[in-house]
């Protein structure tokens, strides 16, 4: 019998980055899309989003950029001057759903736990997938020599981060998910452009700024 996997985001953000994912997500999902994550870094506010799919177009982005600038307005959120930044997760993303650790299954994942599992806060290995409430990742065998891999789980609600490692074998796997979507965006730090961006311009960031509050 097939699992079903729960479907809630491993949110992390706290404070005003909390209540900006507050309300970015009912906006996302009204669009068809969903929340990644929400970071502040200064006075830029960024917003990481998908497709259910993992992809994100650059039309993507402007169209929550538009239709989230003004609820970010309203809500007055971040004191003066602000930049939003809307972008796709990229290639070595975020891991925030169980579906995410299923669909990558395979490849490099780093975890850094909210909650330490047996003294330790940070584990790399190969992605086995998401069971019963558990991540599990194949990590280096403690024993050493040519001990197989050993095979752990760590629980979902307990980890802090999870992102994948940027790999040969990722890249592959992405261009390949991508091959029918070639207008999807596949990494996030390839675009730097405004809501119009110009002809010339290319990536897969988009960047308004907001009003000023102050």
């Amino acid at each position: 019998m097939t699992e079903t996997l729960p479907t809630q985001r491993l949110a992390r953000e706290t404070g005003p980055a909390a209540r900006i994912a507050a309300l970015a997500e009912p906006v996302l999902d009204g669009m068809g899309f969903r929340l990644v994550r929400v970071k502040l870094i200064g006075g830029t506010v960024q917003v990481m989003a998908e497709r259910p799919d993992g992809t994100f177009t650059i039309d993507d982005c402007e169209q929550f950029s538009r239709a989230f600038s003004p609820v970010m307005d309203v809500a007055d959120i971040m004191s003066g001057r602000y930049q939003l930044e809307v972008s796709s997760p990229g290639i070595d993303r975020p891991l925030v759903r169980a579906q995410d650790f299923e669909d990558w299954a395979g490849h490099e994942v780093k975890l850094d736990m909210a909650v330490p599992q047996a003294g330790r806060k940070r584990f790399k290995g190969e992605l086995e997938g998401y069971h019963d409430g558990e991540v599990r990742l194949f990590i280096e065998n403690p024993e050493g020599g040519n001990k197989e891999p050993l095979l752990i789980g760590v629980p979902f609600a307990d980890i802090g981060e999870a992102k994948l490692s940027l790999t040969d074998e990722l890249i592959e796997a992405a261009k390949a998910r991508l091959k029918n979507n070639p207008n999807a965006v596949s990494d996030a730090s390839d675009f730097d452009g405004e809501i119009n961006p110009p002809e010339d311009d290319d990536g897969d960031e988009d960047t308004k700024e907001g009003n000023d509050n102050g």
